[in-house]
């Protein structure tokens, strides 16, 4: 059985490897690739998707879940603007990370 730190470290790979703004970011911000690319918002999609499968997963704490918090991240797609504040995914995302936090152990 893994421990709730091997737990929050596959968490953490899992989240990485799809994650927008560590690959794609930058070719937003250099005027590379626009905010609305279909590419942009297919890995986007796809990273929050993987985000939501990963809190709504058995075995998180509350620390893990802190550690987890998707808001810096949101935030930051938001004032690029490859996502948007009232997007459905959005707050899909705010709600599994509530929810996991509410109903989270110690």
């Amino acid at each position: 059985m893994e421990s709730g730190e091997q737990i929050l470290l596959r968490a953490l790979a899992t989240i990485s490897q799809s994650d927008p703004i560590t690959k794609l970011l930058d070719q937003v911000k250099l005027g590379r690739m626009k905010p609305t690319d279909a590419g942009l918002k297919a890995v986007t999609s796809s990273w929050l998707g993987t985000y939501r499968k990963i809190l709504e997963s058995a075995g998180l704490t509350k620390q893990a879940l802190r550690r987890l918090d998707p808001t810096p991240r949101l935030a930051l797609l938001i004032d690029c603007g490859v996502l948007a504040e009232d997007q459905p995914d959005v707050a899909a995302l705010r709600t599994s990370f509530n929810r996991a936090v509410v109903t989270a152990t110690e």
